[in-house]
């Protein structure tokens, strides 16, 4: 998560950092996820980021080990899902694309693809109200009306 975070700050993709460390970018994912890095990877990392090897390992396995801060924990979680937000819309695009383009090709007069594009539109839009938080059935409150009550039916 360090090498997230010092990614971050210099404002790189993990296909920049993988360019200028020697590194795959399959590599620079799985590090950002909490995997192990070999000596030579670290190596390759703490040269790039300008930091001493033996501080980023110890700032990775710390970093590890340690609870992140709630207000970074948030942040993390809310990108996440705004980014589940954004592949969601683009798969729902690219697939109502498809059903239209489908449609002409059938020579069918009935415009069937509607009916798909207005009902999963409808899963996309309710979506995208939750993480953006405009409307939410199931918010915060509903959260954790949730958590004690499944504390409460295991202490029985």
């Amino acid at each position: 998560m360090i090498v997230r975070k010092l990614r971050l700050e210099k404002g790189w993709s993990q296909e920049t950092l993988a360019e200028v460390s020697g590194l795959s970018v399959r590599t620079v994912q799985r590090i950002e996820r909490g995997g192990k890095a070999s000596l030579e990877t670290l190596g390759a990392l703490a040269s790039v980021f300008d930091v001493d090897i033996a501080t980023l390992s110890t700032e990775t396995s710390m970093y590890k080990q340690r609870e992140l801060p709630d207000a970074e924990r948030e942040a993390l979680e809310y990108v996440r899902d705004i980014k589940g937000f954004y592949s969601h819309l683009v798969v729902y695009l690219i697939s109502i694309a498809a059903m239209v383009v489908a449609y002409f090709f059938m020579a069918t007069d009935y415009p069937w693809f509607i009916w798909p594009a207005l009902g999963w539109g409808l899963g996309v839009a309710s979506h995208g109200l939750a993480v953006f938080e405009v409307f939410s059935l199931f918010g915060a409150d509903w959260e954790k009306r949730q958590v004690e009550k499944r504390l409460q039916r295991g202490r029985s």
